[in-house]
């Protein structure tokens, strides 16, 4: 996870993960807090009850049609046309506030990031979509989006902004202090709240598995956040216990669990396909994923459940019958299930749940089965 380059980036909360004592490593070019008190205290407190994550080295952004949002349904309709030549979702059925998980995708259908679109709440903002991507894709993305839907539509960075995750069963309780409005969204919600004369957006979702909540506020919010840590409930986090609880959830990070050379077929992300986009078959790479999601891929993202007590991490050989077929792309200790978790991708032939397993950790052969995801249950409100 880290990196050595002395030209790293900051976010505006680095001076306060300092003061807190947090270690600092490299990742996706920005200098970030891989841990405060450990990653296992952190990772069961988030369990329990509210950790803060600085998220604020992703890729949120706005994406406007051109000549700027309006008061009119049908300018939603044109922007979603727009980014629906990128994803093989349902961007133009978004409910206003509502957001939707998807990926971009090349010409032959593999990934090329996952993201977040979001249909803005307020009336005279239809016409604009707010995108969150991938910290260390953000570039591409953004070049990928300026190059395929200019001058049809504008793309605003918001990466100078913090973007804070509030995580687990009290951060309901804890943002609802600043934002009540809040405890009434459902998962993948949206909604833009003022506070202390700060315009916020406040998103109901995350990365943990957890109910909680993610925040995109001004740079100059960094008061508010010292003040949402003095909250007993709240804890910082950092990307250490980041990682652990996605893989818990069993939620792909890209550049390991996805890549441009797996489709969403293959990642078992073909839920994010909706109907009407495979009748239409419009999107990038289509008659590849039609032609998976008709006939089966050749290989499936699964979780792995090792069976005794030593980690498989990412690149560990997966074997059946002495012969290889299948790579970890994700794995560690899982704290909350006090054991080693993984996922990665095997032949389709042994994706069943149950099939045993041997994974080659540090050249000894170990003995695991193709477990069922999440490896701990979601408590997103529903």
């Amino acid at each position: 996870m880290a990196e050595q380059d002395t030209q790293l980036l900051k976010t505006p909360l680095h001076d306060l993960h300092v003061k807190l004592g947090a270690k600092m490593v490299g990742f996706a070019g920005y200098d970030m807090p891989i841990q405060f008190e450990g990653v296992k205290a952190e990772h069961l407190w988030t369990r329990e009850h509210c950790g803060l994550f600085d998220v604020s080295h992703m890729g949120p952004c706005f994406l406007t049609i051109s000549g700027g949002p309006r008061d009119d349904p049908a300018a939603h309709a044109e922007i979603a046309k727009l980014i629906e030549m990128l994803v093989p979702s349902d961007i133009q059925g978004l409910k206003p506030g509502q957001a939707r998980l998807t990926v971009l995708l090349n010409e032959e259908g593999g990934i090329l990031d996952d993201l977040i679109i979001t249909r803005p709440r307020q009336p005279h903002q239809q016409g604009m979509l707010y995108i969150v991507v991938n910290g260390a894709m953000k570039q591409q993305d953004w070049a990928l989006m300026q190059e395929k839907l200019s001058p049809h539509a504008e793309l605003t960075r918001a990466d100078d902004h913090i973007l804070t995750a509030l995580q687990g069963p009290e951060a309901v309780d804890v943002v609802s202090k600043y934002f009540p409005e809040a405890a009434e969204l459902g998962f993948m919600e949206c909604i833009r709240l003022e506070h202390d004369g700060m315009s916020c957006l406040v998103s109901r979702c995350g990365y943990t598995g957890e109910d909680g909540f993610e925040l995109l506020i001004p740079a100059e919010g960094v008061g508010f956040v010292a003040e949402l840590l003095a909250d007993d409930r709240v804890k910082p986090i950092g990307l250490g216990a980041r990682d652990s609880l996605r893989l818990e959830a069993g939620l792909c990070l890209y550049g390991h669990d996805l890549d441009p050379g797996k489709t969403p077929v293959e990642a078992t992300l073909s839920w994010v396909i909706q109907k009407n986009r495979r009748e239409a078959a419009d999107f990038p790479g289509a008659e590849r994923i039609l032609h998976q999601i008709e006939n089966g891929p050749r290989i499936k993202r699964v979780g792995i459940q090792p069976l005794d007590r030593a980690p498989a991490r990412e690149g560990t050989e997966i074997m059946f019958n002495d012969v290889q077929i299948g790579e970890i792309t994700s794995g560690g200790f899982g704290p909350s299930v006090e054991g080693p978790v993984a996922m990665g991708y095997v032949e389709a032939d042994h994706a069943k749940i149950g099939t045993e397993l041997t994974l080659m950790v540090r050249g000894k052969p170990r003995a695991a089965r193709v477990a069922k995801l999440p490896f701990v249950p979601h408590n997103y409100k529903r």
